[in-house]
């Protein structure tokens, strides 16, 4: 099982489910104060949950579940 604090920069362990879905997207491992200015340039994501319920994002893996099932 992952623990979510390996998804986490390390300001952001221990922090409530509520507080991690409106902590900016930086606050995710591998994602750079820079990465995070992209997103919020292209699809204007601020938060994990911004990331969380962008259409892009829902539509890649409604499309991703999909494929795994058979035809």
């Amino acid at each position: 099982m992952m623990q979510i604090n390996n998804a986490l920069d390390k300001a952001f362990e221990g922090k409530s489910f509520k507080e991690l879905a409106d902590a900016p997207v930086s606050a995710l491992q591998g994602v750079s104060d820079g990465d995070a200015e992209k997103l919020k340039a292209a699809f204007n994501v601020k938060t994990i949950r911004d990331l969380a319920t962008l259409k892009y994002v829902l539509w890649a893996q409604a499309i991703t579940t999909l494929a795994g099932l058979k035809e």
